[in-house]
C-alpha cells in the first residue's frame, strides 16, 4: 500500500508541519508544503492528497478566519483528528545585522499579533510587513534584496536556517500561547468515539430576527452538549449575513450530540458537519445523567410504549 500524502500550509518547519508530525506515519509520508489553506484543502478535494493540516485557532488571537471561511464552503470535508502545538518565537536576521539595524520585520499576522508588546518594548518605530507564514518570512530574509531586516519565526525554523542569527529568544507576549490545528480529508467513515470527542459543525443564519442565535445555542444546551467554541463568520451573500462555526463537545454518535444535530439541521437545513473526532487534550466530556445515552434509550423506549398502547 503506497504512503498517505498530506498538504500543509507551508514551507517546511511551520507549526503547521510540527502539528502534521503529531500524526502516526506522518514523518515517513509524502508532505506537501503549500502557501495558503485553501490550496491545502484544494488538493484534498482534488484527490491530490489524502488529507491537509491546517490551523484553526489560537488561544491568544481565536480562530484562524481562512480556515474558517474555507472549510465552510465549497466541496465538503472532513475533520478527522486536531493536534495542539505550544507556540514560542524568535527573532531572527542576517549575519551582521543587529537590534539597533531594524526598521522592518517581516512574519505571519498571527505571530505579529502575539509579540506585539515584545516589539513595542524593545524596537519602538519598527514597521511590519506581513508574511504568509512565519517560516516564509524567515526564510525571505536568505535573499539579499529582502524589503525587511528581520524576521519572527518559531525555533525550529530558526535552527533550519543556517544563515540567520537569533537575536532574541521566547519573545511572546503570552507565554503558555497554544495554536489548535485540524487535519482534514474528504468525507467518510466518522473516527470511532473515545468518550473525549468533539463535533464541528457550520451553522449558517436561515432567518435575522430575534432569538435567531438562541434557537440555534438551544438545540445544544437542552440536550446538556457543552459548546468549547463559537465564532460567527460574514458569508460574504451580503452585510449582515453569517454563519457560525461551532466545536461540541461529544460525538455525532452520542445520543445527546446526534439528537442536537437533528435539531439543527430542523432550523438551519443547510447545516453543514464538519466532523467528530477525538480531542486533543484527551479530557472526556462531563455528561449530566439525563443527558446520556442510557436515558435517551429509555426516554425513546417510554414514548414507543404510549404509541403502542401499552
Amino acid at each position: 500500500m503506497s504512503a498517505a500524502t498530506y498538504t500543509f500550509l507551508g514551507p517546511e518547519g511551520t507549526f503547521t508541519e510540527a502539528a502534521l508530525l503529531q500524526v502516526p506515519g506522518a514523518a515517513d509520508a509524502q508532505r506537501v508544503p503549500c502557501t495558503n489553506v485553501n490550496t491545502a484543502l484544494e488538493r484534498v478535494r482534488q484527490g491530490e492528497a489524502d488529507a491537509a493540516m491546517v490551523p484553526i485557532e489560537n488561544s491568544v488571537e481565536g480562530g484562524v478566519t481562512a480556515t474558517l471561511d474555507a472549510i465552510a464552503t465549497g466541496q465538503e470535508l472532513r475533520i478527522v483528528r486536531e493536534a495542539l502545538v505550544p507556540i514560542t518565537f524568535v527573532l531572527v536576521a542576517r549575519p551582521g545585522v543587529g537590534l539597533s539595524d531594524i526598521k522592518r520585520i517581516s512574519t505571519h499576522g498571527h505571530a505579529w499579533a502575539q509579540c506585539r508588546l515584545w516589539v513595542d518594548a524593545n524596537l519602538p518605530g519598527v514597521d511590519y510587513m506581513p508574511g504568509s507564514s512565519t517560516a516564509a518570512a524567515a526564510m525571505g530574509l536568505l535573499d539579499e534584496d529582502a524589503p525587511y531586516e528581520a524576521a519572527i519565526c518559531g525555533p525550529l525554523v530558526a535552527a533550519g536556517q543556517s544563515g540567520l542569527n537569533v537575536l532574541a529568544e521566547d519573545i511572546g507576549d503570552v507565554p503558555d500561547a497554544v495554536t489548535r490545528f485540524i487535519l482534514v480529508g474528504r468525507p467518510g467513515a466518522l473516527p470511532e468515539r473515545t468518550g473525549a470527542d468533539k463535533t464541528t459543525v457550520v451553522v449558517p443564519l436561515p432567518e435575522d430576527h430575534p432569538g435567531a442565535l438562541m434557537e440555534i445555542l438551544d438545540q445544544f444546551a437542552s440536550r446538556g452538549v457543552n459548546l468549547s467554541r463559537i465564532e460567527s463568520r460574514p458569508t460574504g451573500q451580503y452585510l449582515g449575513h453569517y454563519f457560525f462555526s461551532i466545536d461540541a463537545d461529544g460525538h455525532a454518535a452520542d445520543s445527546r450530540v446526534a439528537d442536537a444535530l437533528a435539531g439543527l439541521h430542523r432550523i438551519s437545513p443547510a447545516t453543514r458537519f464538519l466532523g467528530s473526532y477525538a480531542r486533543a487534550d484527551m479530557q472526556p466530556a462531563v455528561v449530566a445523567p439525563h443527558t446520556s445515552d442510557a436515558a435517551f434509550a429509555s426516554a425513546h423506549a417510554w414514548v414507543d410504549s404510549i404509541l403502542k398502547g401499552q
